[in-house]
């Protein structure tokens, strides 16, 4: 069964990590790069250490996209001086944690990951404007054109156009989409919204706005100008 298999990478991730992992219910396989190849190829998620560097942890999460066809979430470890640098690394991964981190924040990000992995629902469309959010299918598209989108960018997206024009601090967007108190700083708000609006495109980047001090909303009241 692939449902509780957790892919992890390198082999020598922290081991108090891995116990808590373990206790929580997940299978752990523990590989090394060079040995990725060998891989099971149905998993539920994969976690990647970038400790040694980002360079090295992004290399590890592409090979792992094109392993496993790009269908595994992945949630990558990477240290505070790297955050920054996230926010041109393109698809390589679904969601990122920073080290040093705990078991308990591991499992509340994996289980956002893959909840709701091949489950149905009723169909929900949320619209604003040119974007388009199927809540039963996960797909979001501006101007019939489907966004590829992570997990994590879907729910953030989703969240923001469900609320239109209401303004949300990065904190109450942590709280609210990734569900708990993230112990790493909001950084990761800023990551997931740039790489929304790349995927946006030009035209519609627009859609996301910052308002300076505050945090962000999806559109504009009606009286603004």
């Amino acid at each position: 069964m692939a449902d509780d298999l957790l892919l992890c990478l390198p082999a020598t991730i922290d081991p108090s990590l891995l116990l808590g992992l373990s206790q929580a219910g997940y299978r752990l396989e523990q590989i090394d790069v060079e040995h990725l190849d060998a891989a099971p190829k149905q998993l539920l998620a994969a976690l990647v250490s970038a400790r040694g560097g980002l360079s090295v942890g992004l290399d590890t999460c592409r090979k792992l996209r094109a392993t496993a066809e790009g269908t595994v979430p992945i949630l990558l470890l990477v240290n505070q001086v790297d955050v920054s640098s996230l926010e041109h690394t393109g698809e390589a991964f679904d969601d990122f944690a920073i080290l040093p981190t705990s078991s308990a924040e591991l499992i509340v990000r994996l289980s956002k990951l893959t909840i709701g992995r091949g489950a149905a629902g009723k169909s929900v469309l949320v619209t604003y404007g040119p974007l388009k959010i199927n809540t039963e299918t996960y797909q979001a598209a501006i101007d019939g054109r489907v966004l590829d989108l992570t997990y994590m960018e879907y729910e953030l997206l989703s969240f923001l156009a469900s609320n239109p024009t209401k303004v949300f601090t990065r904190e109450a967007l942590l709280s609210r989409v990734w569900g708990y108190e993230y112990y790493g700083g909001a950084r990761t708000v800023d990551v997931h919204i740039r790489r929304l609006r790349a995927k946006l495109g030009e035209e519609h980047a627009s859609l996301i706005e910052t308002i300076r001090s505050v945090g962000y909303r999806l559109g504009q009241p009606s009286w603004a100008t």
